[in-house]
């Protein structure tokens, strides 16, 4: 075969392929997108194949995705988790985790885009995203609430992700508090407790209520009454509240021997609070967090024992059902799927 001349420092091009291989630039083409109708022989494609390593040459992204009417990119819009400095950046970082390993896994690529929760920059995001022919768009938030994303969103099939639609027209995935609420006090009821102290979280939304709701129903499955005098409620972004909670819940004529914490935040401060009251974790008081911030959970003493929210895998499903839908986003009844949260044991129940 003739080998093309070639400066050092010029790219190789199709044209150079097609050069070295001995055929044309159409049939490079055609081995490269695997077209499906193209009569090759097996030699051919040999030569072809051999000429691309050989001049380690790399197709045209962009002409490929408009050759085979897909770009191989997914969008990923976060409403401000991917800069966010406070103690849940870790959570974030484990979502875009199981996002790309899940996309590599398929030879995608994902565009990662901060909004800054700016409705115009979200909006403006979106058209880009849609201008750069994404086979689809994942949209996550911070924490677990309802949102309402821009209309030209489901231009492509979407997923919202720790996030959902009031309306619930768009497929979503959220962890399920409820269960990770249920089976972090069975763990305690399990271990003999039966006054267990919850302390939950003030701000209205679906985590607040729905863990109640799954501390309520272990309870209720070992026939131990629910008390409300046990349930305190507080801002749960810094420590101070779940000393302040503990403190008024070890002060009842009869403490809790157990308690349940909203996050591992909250955690934090109760374990001052039963330091300073003298008591002993778990011989006196058990404890369980919600989050498995490992910051927090794996550095205090004794370690935390806790609730995982399962960001990883939300990010692993939202890929997958994005490349499973591909090609229908529109043929199902939209699916709101939730993950359940696994029991981290450590130490403090």
């Amino acid at each position: 075969m003739n080998r093309p001349v070639r400066s050092r420092a010029k790219k190789p091009s199709i044209q150079d392929v097609a050069t070295l291989a001995g055929v044309s630039r159409t049939t490079v083409s055609f081995v490269v997108n695997n077209a499906p109708d193209a009569s090759i022989s097996e030699s051919t494609r040999d030569r072809v194949w051999a000429a691309v390593k050989e001049l380690n040459w790399r197709p045209n992204a962009m002409a490929r995705g408009l050759s085979s009417r897909r770009s191989h990119t997914i969008g990923f819009i976060s409403d401000g988790f991917v800069s966010d400095e406070s103690v849940a950046t870790p959570l974030a970082g484990k979502t875009i985790q199981g996002v790309q390993d899940a996309a590599l896994a398929t030879d995608k690529m994902v565009l990662v885009c901060n909004t800054g929760r700016n409705r115009k920059v979200e909006r403006d995001t979106i058209e880009m995203l849609l201008e750069r022919q994404v086979e689809g768009i994942i949209y996550a938030t911070m924490f677990h609430h309802s949102v309402v994303p821009p209309a030209a969103i489901s231009q492509v099939p979407v997923v919202l992700l720790d996030c959902f639609a009031d309306d619930r027209s768009l497929p979503s995935v959220v962890p399920d508090e409820v269960q990770g609420a249920r089976t972090a006090t069975e763990v305690l009821l399990q271990k003999g407790h039966r006054r267990i102290g919850f302390i939950n979280n003030v701000d209205p939304m679906p985590a607040q209520t729905e863990r109640l709701e799954g501390y309520k129903q272990a309870l209720a499955s070992h026939d131990v009454p629910f008390e409300s005098r046990l349930v305190q409620y507080c801002t749960t972004t810094h420590t101070s509240g779940g000393y302040r909670c503990a403190m008024s819940l070890m002060q009842l004529s009869e403490p809790p021997t157990a308690l349940f914490c909203f996050n591992d935040l909250t955690a934090m401060g109760v374990y001052d609070a039963l330091r300073q009251l003298g008591l002993s974790i778990p011989e006196d008081v058990a404890i369980i967090g919600f989050d498995n911030l490992e910051l927090i959970a794996a550095q205090l003493y004794p370690p935390l024992s806790t609730m995982e929210l399962p960001h990883y895998q939300m990010g692993q499903w939202a890929v997958q059902y994005l490349i499973e839908h591909a090609d229908n986003p529109h043929d199902d009844k939209p699916v709101q799927h939730k993950i359940p949260c696994p029991f981290i044991a450590r130490s403090s129940a």
